[in-house]
């Protein structure tokens, strides 16, 4: 939601907008920052615009992506950031992102830093992301900044795009599968249910079990939609709470072959992260700290801050990490190697590298093994499906006969 604030910051009133979900998170930031809160009210743009910004006017990880390309071009070229926001308004369509860019152009005319404009937009810049361009503001590298975040984006894109092009073909079939099922049970065996009373045709145990599927099908479809959907929500509670959000992570991680490119998406994200980082000079225990926050699976977040405990103790980034049994020993001695030759932002990114290729290659080989099993299925199901309607037409034709 979008709210409208009015606050105090030194003695001078000034107003602006913020994303959040509640007014408590607007509150929040702005006492943080050093605001005075006066007032706070949730901007109405009418019930049926906001659905349709909601929906079709979402800020998407392609815009971010585009976004930070474009402002380290500009900036590479000379441009300010004043100029910068100026031409991207200009450009973008999208209401939604001309208002951000709007608010962030009236933070920095007000004198605040760039990254203080994006700490109000949490659902669109990570906490890497505004820890990236506070390092580049502090060490006038912002330019240099933003193109290694524009690759980092780009490539997790375009890893993004190879994971679901891959999953495009069995998601279709498995939905073709599903579509032909119900129109069977829905519509074509209740009629020929019909017919085969009217000429009272002898039913196999196969047509018997379908007529039997399609009459459980019409008489509770109500209740297995409603299981269906408890079912979805029941799991998206028990995983907002922390005992079940750790259960599915861990069970998650050790599913047969889907498991290993979860475990390589997980280590491909933090070892590019933490290079990204190193390399931009964020200290290295809050680099681990932001590796931590931005990790989606609770298992990596946890080892991570034990990892960075040890390491403010003492202990090497590589030697704390070799006590943790969720990375893999290749990890653990690329990080030694990479800490002892004082390159360990590089040798962190051929890791990176090394893990994308190998999550491509365990989806390839997931899709290897899926393919096939799916085929065998569906050629079983429809198999079935034609000769249990087929069947008594069979047996009514050679009686007649």
């Amino acid at each position: 939601m979008l709210f409208q604030y009015k606050a105090l910051l030194n003695n001078k009133e000034t107003t602006g907008q913020l994303e959040a979900e509640t007014e408590k998170e607007v509150i929040d930031y702005l006492k943080g920052n050093g605001y005075f809160p006066l007032d706070i009210r949730e901007k109405k743009t009418g019930r049926s615009l906001a659905m349709l910004n909601s929906v079709f006017e979402r800020v998407s990880f392609s815009d971010i992506t585009y976004l930070t390309r474009q402002f380290a071009i500009m900036l590479t070229s000379g441009l300010t950031l004043i100029d910068c926001i100026d031409i991207l308004k200009k450009q973008t369509k999208k209401t939604v992102m001309k208002n951000m860019l709007s608010d962030v152009d009236k933070t920095l005319r007000e004198g605040k830093n760039f990254s203080f404009a994006l700490k109000k937009y949490p659902k669109y810049f990570s906490h890497l992301y505004i820890a990236l361009i506070k390092s580049g503001e502090a060490s006038g590298k912002l330019d240099t900044i933003l193109n290694k975040l524009a690759e980092n984006l780009e490539r997790q894109k375009e890893f993004r795009a190879k994971i679901k092009n891959a999953l495009i073909y069995p998601i279709v079939i498995i939905t073709a599968m599903i579509a032909m099922m119900f129109i069977m049970l829905a519509f074509v065996v209740p009629r020929l249910v019909e017919l085969y009373e009217n000429f009272q045709v002898e039913l196999s145990p196969q047509t018997q079990l379908m007529i039997n599927i399609s009459n459980f099908f019409e008489s509770y479809w109500l209740f297995i939609l409603a299981g269906m959907i408890g079912a979805v929500i029941l799991l998206k509670r028990a995983t907002a709470s922390s005992t079940g959000k750790r259960l599915f992570d861990t069970y998650i991680l050790r599913i047969p072959v889907f498991g290993p490119i979860v475990k390589a998406a997980a280590l491909v994200d933090t070892t590019r992260t933490l290079s990204i980082l190193i390399s931009s000079g964020v200290p290295i225990l809050d680099g681990l700290d932001i590796v931590a926050d931005v990790n989606e699976n609770v298992l990596y977040q946890e080892a991570f801050k034990r990892i960075r405990m040890k390491v403010e103790k003492g202990l090497s980034v590589g030697v704390a990490m070799s006590n943790e049994p969720i990375f893999p020993d290749s990890l653990v001695q690329m990080t030694l190697v990479g800490e002892q030759t004082g390159h360990l932002d590089q040798t962190l990114e051929k890791v990176a590298e090394y893990y994308q290729s190998e999550s491509e290659l365990a989806v390839k080989a997931m899709l290897t093994l899926i393919e096939p099993a799916i085929l065998v299925v569906l050629g079983i199901s429809v198999g079935f499906l034609v000769y249990a309607v087929l069947s008594p037409i069979f047996t009514l034709t050679s009686s007649m006969q």
